[in-house]
């Protein structure tokens, strides 16, 4: 089975051509092939290029497990239906397969797609963009808190992907911490210092998330996500 593999462009978020929030969430299966390079599939852009994108979060991959959820939590929920269908690229991915899971991946971890080589580096982080894209504005933190949110990449190798290709892992880190452990650890439980330690110290983990972590040892307090999650303060990595 292949991996869709998307790229998108800058546009307002809402179909309100006046809106001052602009994303490249609206990701398109790309047609031809294209170089994946250290900072991302080339012609991929990033609205906010403080808080996405870059060499630490070149890739973002989205489990195709997850969309059977979410039309469940709609339908549960009774919530209005959603401006943006569950389906691959929903969630501004870039890659989207199944097979993979937030429990099975490890920080570390090392892929294959076509002549490109990508390394997992760090669980994604939800906004409040997405809040916006669904029309449920507890979207981000319920993604956060089931932990369907996915993973990002760095590129190691840079190489030419075309639709077609498929994602293969070609190495399972040896420090076996998963995705999941990781988000969990920094985002949905108390305060664990060595769980923390885990995080502050992997090799593999980015500088962002390690930092996040060490600021929790030092002053015992979390980092502040509300502006992540409901545009209300900071924006964290």
């Amino acid at each position: 089975m292949s991996t869709l593999i998307l790229t998108g462009v800058t546009a307002p978020l809402t179909p309100d051509t006046h809106s001052a929030t602009h994303s490249a969430i609206h990701k398109k299966p790309i047609k031809d092939l294209v170089l994946c390079t250290e900072e991302g599939l080339q012609g991929d852009q990033q609205a906010d290029q403080r808080h996405h994108g870059g060499s630490e979060r070149a890739l973002h991959y989205y489990p195709q497990e997850h969309f059977a959820y979410w039309k469940g939590f709609w339908q549960a929920l009774g919530l209005a239906p959603s401006p943006t269908l569950f389906e691959p690229g929903a969630f501004g991915e870039n890659l989207s397969d199944s097979g993979l899971i937030e429990e099975q991946v490890h920080i570390g971890d090392i892929f294959t797609l076509g002549e490109a080589v990508i390394q997992v580096s760090q669980p994604r982080s939800p906004c409040f963009k997405l809040n916006i894209r669904f029309g449920y504005d507890q979207m981000s933190l319920v993604m956060q808190t089931t932990g369907k949110t996915g993973w990002l990449f760095r590129v190691l190798q840079p190489g030419n992907v075309k639709q077609g290709d498929s994602l293969k892992r070609q190495q399972v880190a040896p420090a076996g911490l998963s995705v999941r452990t990781c988000l969990d650890t920094l985002y949905n439980q108390p305060y664990n210092e060595g769980k923390l330690r885990i995080l502050a110290d992997h090799p593999s983990l980015s500088e962002g998330w390690r930092r996040h972590a060490s600021n929790w040892i030092a002053r015992g307090i979390a980092d502040d996500w509300s502006r992540r999650l409901f545009n209300q303060a900071d924006l964290s990595d």
